[in-house]
């Protein structure tokens, strides 16, 4: 088999990965550190768009070019295509129209009200209790969410926002929602218009500094499994949001084939849907497809051909832990710095049971090197039997890695894999 991936970042290196195992695979555009990094694998980076690239499956990464009809397109003629058309896609593409599905629904999410008018936001902010959680209707690259417990800097995101000063077109509306309270997870289902099987969850970082402090950024590293993410748990989010999210996306007339990513916050009332994505997400893909055991491109194929009852359910063991550590550029997530020098990945990729993922990387003129050209360039995964060997083996392996101004966080998945101190029993307690 032969598969298209369509992105250029550390999601569809990851995709790609994973698909080379058993098939052949080209990334449009990708970028040239996932040509350099591809080793023996059967992965080629192409400059032609996806419907001039010949496969037998086309795997569509990033949110823009679903919103903007690019599955429409390729299975309008006759290609099998994992990834929803636009009307599908305005689940990512308008929180507005997303939240109205869902309550639509019955899936439980945060109390929230959709604003065009800046007076009007301001007062159903002050009739609220902190944290404000303000959100950019639309696109935003992960980037478009306050979370504050301020409510002037709350009350001046909004005005920015509907101003178009931040988000251009984008943030012309705003949804304001409850802040609610509690883990959160990232559970990514794969859809065949009807059916939906869950993937591992996974949690990511959002935030630039450690302890969830700064700015938010694209994503700063993730782990899978995730100890509060039981087998239950995850199928009550099946239950109660993923599978009458798809139903009601039928009922109205969208074949929803792709992947449906359910943002979740487990709090003290149960899981609420904090927001749904339409595509893999990027940092979670990085650990959650090298968990992944079986015959991905098998599976992803059944999916955009509505016949995922055919194939195999994915498989997670739980003695395989996977952590990713996002280096990023310097003066990320405001301004990166482009054209640095990129060193020691082969130093990273030397230690077993890591892998190096592409995002941020470009080729040096006239040499045989890379250099920055994003804000998170790259992304460190490492496998290992539990969460605190593959959080030490990532971090080990990222340490090898350099370019002027690179960082990370320091605490990707440590609270996960460090033990919570049990306290003595009483009867041991007593003098």
């Amino acid at each position: 088999m032969r598969v298209c991936v369509v992105g250029s970042g550390g999601r569809e290196h990851a995709l790609a990965a994973a698909l080379a195992r058993t098939a052949t695979v080209v990334v449009t555009p990708g970028n040239a550190g996932i040509t350099t990094l591809a080793g023996d694998l059967p992965i080629t980076c192409s400059s032609d768009a996806p419907e001039e690239i010949d496969a037998d499956l086309w795997v569509i990464g990033p949110e823009q070019p679903l919103v903007g009809g690019l599955a429409d397109r390729l299975r309008a003629s006759g290609r099998p295509t994992l990834g929803p058309g636009a009307e599908g896609a305005r689940l990512e593409g308008s929180k507005k129209w997303m939240k109205e599905v869902l309550v639509a629904a019955g899936v439980p999410t945060a109390a929230h009200e959709a604003f065009t008018s800046p007076d009007a936001a301001e007062a159903y902010l002050r009739g609220m209790r902190p944290p404000y959680v303000v959100k950019t209707d639309g696109l935003a690259a992960g980037k478009g969410v306050l979370v504050t417990e301020s409510l002037p800097e709350a009350i001046a995101d909004v005005r920015e926002k509907l101003a178009g000063r931040l988000f251009g077109d984008a943030g012309r509306a705003v949804v304001i929602e409850e802040g609610l309270a509690g883990p959160e997870l990232s559970v990514m289902a794969l859809c065949d218009g009807i059916r939906a099987v869950p993937l591992a969850a996974a949690q990511d970082f959002k935030r630039a500094g450690d302890g969830d402090t700064g700015a938010n950024t694209g994503g700063m590293g993730a782990y899978s499994p995730v100890p509060v993410a039981t087998p239950e748990v995850v199928e009550e989010v099946m239950t109660r949001a993923v599978r009458p999210t798809l139903a009601a996306l039928a009922a109205s007339g969208i074949d929803y084939r792709g992947v449906l990513y359910a943002g979740v916050m487990l709090t003290e009332a149960g899981p609420r849907i904090l927001e749904f994505n339409v595509r893999f997400g990027d940092p979670e893909t990085q650990v959650v497809l090298p968990r992944w055991q079986g015959d991905v491109a098998e599976v992803l194929l059944a999916a955009a051909e509505g016949r995922l009852d055919t194939v195999p359910a994915p498989t997670f063991p739980d003695d395989l832990a996977a952590v990713c550590v996002v280096l990023a550029a310097a003066g990320y997530p405001a301004s990166p710095r482009l054209g640095d020098p990129v060193a020691g990945v082969a130093g990273a990729l030397a230690r077993e049971g890591v892998s190096v993922f592409a995002a941020g990387l470009a080729a040096a003129p006239h040499t045989d090197g890379l250099v920055t050209a994003g804000g998170r360039v790259l992304g460190v995964t490492a496998l290992a039997p539990t969460l605190a060997g593959a959080r030490a083996l990532a971090y080990d392996a990222a340490g090898e890695v350099s370019a002027p101004g690179l960082w990370c966080r320091s605490d990707i998945a440590l609270a996960a894999s460090t033990p919570t101190p049990r306290p003595p029993d009483y009867e041991e307690a007593r003098p």
